[in-house]
């Protein structure tokens, strides 16, 4: 009896958004615990290499990325800068994506989304592209962008 009441219950979608706005926050937030406490750049350190980097020696465009997250759960804005621009850039339209998905959950007011346009995000893979390939150049200036 008891499993057929719990079958036929089903989440409302309000519930079923929620639940994974919780769900998500959750993840982010055991996430940024572990990544403040265990800092990446030492040795034995808790996370594995970056596969791309081990196999060709090269940086991707997310080399520095959980360095910088580190740095910035530190207050260290600048040398997160510094070990992935890109990353520290895009912060702010993250943040904002989440806002817009997790507070109708709660509020049931809608938050307006910034729509890009397909040029923009073309625009963007090409920048994402160009930093990727820039960053591996060992001259001067492009080696300021490599973490």
């Amino acid at each position: 009896m008891l499993s057929k009441n719990l079958t036929s219950y089903s989440l409302s979608p309000i519930e079923k958004r929620r639940l994974k706005v919780i769900i998500l926050s959750a993840i982010i937030l055991i996430a940024a615990i572990i990544l403040y406490f265990f800092n990446p750049a030492t040795p034995g350190r808790l996370y594995p290499p970056s596969p791309f980097r081990t196999l060709t020696g090269l940086y991707c465009p997310g080399c520095g990325t959980l360095r910088g997250f580190h740095q910035l759960l530190h207050g260290h804005l600048w040398t997160a800068f510094g070990l992935n621009p890109l990353m520290v850039l895009s912060l702010p339209y993250l943040l904002y994506s989440y806002i817009c998905y997790s507070l109708p959950a709660f509020t049931r007011r809608k938050v307006t989304p910034i729509f890009i346009k397909s040029t923009w995000i073309w625009w963007t893979l090409k920048i994402i592209l160009g930093y990727w390939i820039l960053r591996n150049i060992p001259f001067f200036p492009f080696y300021w962008l490599a973490p």
